[in-house]
C-alpha cells in the first residue's frame, strides 16, 4: 500500500521531473543515464521550490496545510516548473549562457549537443552544398537537418544538382529528403538576394 509520505515525496519531486522532461523534449540534447536524469530533476526541484518560496513566502509549509491549499500550491509549483523548463530550453537552444561565458573568456564551448548541431544553428540563413557519396553535389536550402551526425535526413528545398562549378539546369521539383549516411561533407554558403 502506498503511504502518505511516499505520495508527499512524489508531489514534492514532480515539478523537477516535469521541468527536466520539458527541457529534453525541446532541445536536441541526449538524455543522460537514469542517475543523471534523477540528479537533474533534483536540481530542477530545488530551483522550483526556491522560486516558489520567494514568490509565496507565506505558504512555505506545503505539507502542513489543508488539502485545498496543497492542491493550489501544487498548481503553482507545476506552473513554475513548466516556465523553468521552457526558459532553460530557450537558453540552451539560443546558446545564451555559453555565449556570455565565451564573451568573458571563461570557455570556448557552446551549449549545443555537438559541433554538427552548432554549425547548423550558427548558419540558419545559408544555402548548403551537400557533398554526397559518389562525387555528387547537391545545392539547396536546408529546412530540416539531423540533430546528430550519423542519423536522420536532410530536408532540402530549391535543390539543384551541381556539375563542376555550375548549377545543373534541371532543378529538382518539390522537396528532397537525403539520408545523412549519403552525405560526406556539408558546405555553408552565405545567402545572397
Amino acid at each position: 500500500m502506498i503511504s502518505v509520505e511516499l505520495i508527499n515525496i512524489l508531489i514534492f519531486l514532480l515539478p523537477g521531473f516535469l521541468a527536466a522532461a520539458i527541457f529534453y523534449w525541446l532541445t536536441a540534447h541526449t538524455k543522460p543515464s537514469t542517475f543523471g536524469q534523477v540528479v537533474q530533476a533534483l536540481i530542477f526541484t530545488f530551483v522550483v521550490h526556491i522560486l516558489f518560496s520567494i514568490l509565496f513566502k507565506e505558504q512555505i509549509k506545503l505539507l502542513e496545510e489543508s488539502s485545498l491549499e496543497l492542491n493550489r500550491n501544487l498548481i503553482w509549483l507545476i506552473l513554475i516548473a513548466v516556465c523553468l523548463g521552457l526558459l532553460f530550453a530557450w537558453i540552451s537552444n539560443k546558446d545564451l549562457m555559453h555565449k556570455f561565458f565565451r564573451y568573458i573568456r571563461i570557455t570556448k564551448e557552446n551549449s549545443y549537443p555537438s559541433e554538427w548541431y552548432s554549425a547548423f544553428s550558427r548558419h540558419p540563413n545559408c544555402f548548403v552544398v551537400l557533398y554526397m557519396v559518389g562525387n555528387r553535389r547537391l545545392y539547396g536550402w536546408p529546412t530540416e537537418w539531423p540533430s546528430k551526425p550519423g542519423q536522420g535526413h536532410f530536408r532540402i528545398e530549391e535543390a539543384e544538382w551541381l556539375q563542376d562549378e555550375q548549377l545543373d539546369p534541371i532543378k529538382v521539383q518539390g522537396i528532397l529528403l537525403i539520408p545523412e549516411s549519403e552525405v560526406e561533407m556539408v558546405e555553408f554558403l552565405p545567402y545572397e538576394e
